[in-house]
């Protein structure tokens, strides 16, 4: 019985990422790529193409060759929140790729300059309320998962804050310690550092339990904005078409450096939960992911800047 995916990979394989380096989708990928290259004896390259809210890079993988060679390192944006904020889109979703892993959950944080005079989240909304229009968020992109934590705040809060999207976490952190943004729905791994540092200040993470790499940090509901629950992740695709054995081998491989403890140790003190699912795990929680962004879009009424 022949090996799953003998004779792959026999060549470098680049894992696209869709936004600008410094974020916790790059860091992702280059830790864990790091180990799949010692494992399979060929080069992992990360490749970051922003911009489009991750629809440029999503669109170069789903048009790329399906033969394992191409893998995206996608975000909810990518699969799950761009169709129901778009017209159009360059790429289907579900059509399109082929499901691999889920590699990581985050929460994210919420993360202000420490010159905002706001201590809390019922500070920040207060804040709010008397400046209405005055105050500014930073995103990782139009209609990734940073966008929808605003929109989800703005509803649930009634208030008035503007969106400002950038190609990534990366270049929106500089731009938030330098004071030009007032505050950011951040992933765990570009902020955590920053906090520390008391760079930035921390108010609240977004999921329902506290994160361990920031204990002292409120949840969002602890802070008061009951039912506010919201995850980042990061899941690996491949074009439609690839061979199954090609899947299942770099399913495998991936899994097995999510499962390493020096990957885990990496990743952990930003935040970062690893996974590593079968790839029809991944396709269900992708589906339930869409069912909920597609009913907040609809109920907050938010729309693509």
């Amino acid at each position: 019985m022949p090996a799953i995916g003998q004779g792959y990979p026999s060549k470098a394989v680049r894992v696209i990422v869709p936004y600008a380096a410094g974020g916790g989708t790059d860091l992702t990928a280059r830790v864990v790529g790091a180990r799949v290259s010692e494992a399979v004896g060929q080069q992992v390259i990360v490749d970051n193409r922003p911009g489009g809210a991750g629809m440029i890079g999503a669109e170069l993988v789903a048009k790329a060759a399906p033969d394992g060679y191409t893998l995206l390192l996608a975000t909810p944006a990518e699969m799950a929140i761009n169709q129901h904020l778009f017209a159009k889109m360059p790429y289907q979703p579900e059509k399109d790729f082929a499901p691999v892993t889920l590699a990581v959950s985050t929460p994210l944080i919420l993360v202000v300059h420490p010159a905002m005079p706001v201590k809390t989240v019922k500070d920040l909304i207060a804040l709010a309320r008397a400046q209405p229009g005055r105050i500014n968020s930073a995103s990782a992109g139009t209609g990734g998962v940073q966008h929808m934590a605003l929109e989800l705040l703005k509803m649930t809060a009634k208030v008035d804050i503007v969106h400002v999207p950038y190609k990534g976490a990366g270049p929106a952190i500089p731009d938030l310690i330098g004071g030009h943004v007032d505050m950011f729905f951040s992933g765990m791994p570009p902020a955590v550092t920053q906090v520390k540092a008391g760079k930035l200040r921390a108010l609240a993470v977004t999921t329902a339990k506290r994160s361990p790499a920031t204990p002292d940090v409120p949840t969002m509901a602890e802070a008061g904005i009951a039912g506010f629950d919201i995850n980042n992740w990061f899941a690996y695709f491949v074009p439609a078409g690839t061979p199954p054995d090609v899947v299942a081998r770099i399913n495998a491989e991936i899994n097995k450096a999510l499962r390493m403890q020096d990957v885990k140790d990496r990743l952990a003190p930003q935040g970062a939960e690893t996974i590593g699912t079968a790839p029809e795990e991944l396709a269900r929680y992708v589906r339930a992911e869409s069912d909920k962004y597609a009913t907040l879009i609809r109920v907050s009424g938010a729309k693509a800047d």
